[in-house]
């Protein structure tokens, strides 16, 4: 089993950048495929980075909206799962959330097993 915690969220202005963490305790953290989602007020959780082979054939997945403003790695010696996420938003205003499946990477939430509380990211026009 593994427990998520996500810190790193904040309040941002429009255009400007934070790093979420998401730390994994438990065994065979190299193991799983890392998700982030995230749920604004209202609306549906949804997909936004993923990442699998972590210290091997890494392998990442990125929502269309996102893709090149936001990017997901990870540090296999300290079982952590990063996005740093750039050029911010207020659209990506939302509770942030980590995720764990075993497997290969997929966006759908019902495939993952394990998750986190999540950290809430506002950005400000």
């Amino acid at each position: 089993q593994l427990q998520l915690v996500e810190s790193g969220g904040g309040l941002v202005q429009a255009g400007g950048s934070l790093r979420l963490s998401c730390a994994a305790s438990g065994r065979f953290f190299s193991q799983y495929a890392m998700g982030w989602f995230r749920q604004a007020p209202g609306k549906e959780r949804e997909f936004v980075a993923a990442v699998s082979g972590i210290g091997s054939a890494y392998s990442t997945k990125y929502a269309d909206s996102v893709k090149g403003r936001f990017t997901i790695s990870a540090d296999n010696a300290k079982n952590t799962v990063y996005l740093q996420m750039n050029s911010l938003k207020s659209e990506d205003t939302a509770l942030y959330y980590c995720a764990a499946k075993t497997g290969g990477v997929v966006t759908t939430t019902d495939e993952y097993s394990y998750w986190g509380q999540g950290t809430q990211v506002t950005v400000s026009s």
